[in-house]
């Protein structure tokens, strides 16, 4: 997965923290990101796969950090990336609050749609709501794969009047992709649709682009294997690129940076503003968006929020199991080996 010496699993250990930091709001069902930090000769690097996937696809996110903690990232094109502000699956009246976290203009919102027990109608209060609280932003929905096709339909039907960027995954599926992008163009809708999980979780992401099953992808480093992995995908793919977060804290939150600065092109703003969801970080000044913008650059922990974040016991041991299994999988070496 990755082209760099997998560093040993002791080395990996000597440096190991594992952090719990809480949300501002319940993000994929969680009110805490729990992450692994480690260190290396070029930097920290975050390990962080979301706590319901296994071994096979988490190693993609190991492979990420150890990529931040032992390589130079891709040489930049850009020192500043344009950053859209997030917009949780939140209730209208707390959607100010939400973008009242961004410091300056906000220029790009994406907004999270289709949340499990939710209806179209909340999105489009939502969606309404960050119009009134940003007029002038740009506007872009998630669905996370949430609506089959008819459900999908109706709501690019509804979304079309907002006019926005793009509607990020809006079937779970390349073929299902595929064809609602062709009843979007038969009806005239003139809404894009982005592809996000078809990209990171598909055995073959150059499927989308096969397939013309999406307008741009949206690529996350860690996922991916890391910003020379995803830059690899992007132009094999010939689509254009938007940059996303995985959620990282601002330590992990760098790799997704330094792809975005490496991208060839980038006419979107990066979904990379989501520090200001985590209601503490692992440094004195987070990685939020001024006016919009964030500065490419590494970002190592401060060592006093490092230790008030950390934790011990259970969590921690398993999530040093769960480095032992993706290392495994990095190195072919069968776990109970």
């Amino acid at each position: 997965m990755s082209s760099i010496v997998t560093p040993t699993l002791e080395q990996l250990l000597d440096t190991a923290v594992v952090v719990s930091v809480p949300l501002n709001v319940r993000f994929r069902g969680v009110t805490h990101r729990e992450a692994l930090l480690f260190r290396g000769p070029e930097g920290w690097g975050e390990f962080c796969p979301f706590l319901e996937y296994e071994p096979l696809e988490a190693a993609r996110w190991l492979a990420c950090a150890i990529e931040s903690a032992w390589q130079p990232y891709p040489p930049a094109v850009r020192e500043r990336i344009p950053v859209n502000a997030t917009v949780p699956a939140v209730g209208p009246d707390r959607v100010p609050e939400v973008l009242a976290r961004s410091r300056g203009e906000v220029r790009e919102v994406k907004i999270k749609v289709a949340e499990p027990g939710q209806s179209l109608e909340e999105d489009l209060a939502r969606i309404a709501a960050v119009r009134r609280a940003a007029p002038g932003a740009v506007v872009k929905m998630d669905a996370n794969g949430g609506w089959g096709h008819e459900a999908a339909l109706d709501a690019l039907r509804a979304f079309a009047e907002f006019s926005p960027a793009y509607v990020e995954q809006p079937v779970p599926t390349i073929a299902g992709l595929a064809r609602l992008r062709e009843a979007v163009e038969r009806e005239g809708l003139g809404v894009p649709i982005a592809a996000d999980e078809s990209v990171r979780k598909e055995s073959d992401p150059l499927r989308v682009a096969a397939e013309g099953a999406a307008d741009l992808i949206v690529v996350k480093a860690a996922p991916l294997g890391g910003p020379h992995h995803a830059l690899s995908i992007i132009r094999e793919s010939g689509l254009p690129a938007v940059v996303s977060s995985a959620l990282e804290t601002s330590v992990g939150m760098s790799a997704g940076l330094a792809l975005a600065a490496a991208l060839p092109a980038l006419d979107h703003g990066c979904g990379l503003g989501t520090a200001s969801l985590l209601a503490g970080d692992l440094v004195a000044e987070p990685l939020i968006p001024e006016d919009g913008f964030l500065s490419a650059g590494r970002v190592d922990p401060d060592p006093g929020r490092l230790e008030e974040w950390a934790v011990g016991g259970s969590r921690r041991d398993a999530w040093l199991e769960r480095l032992r299994a993706c290392h495994a999988e990095l190195d072919g070496t069968p776990t109970n080996a």
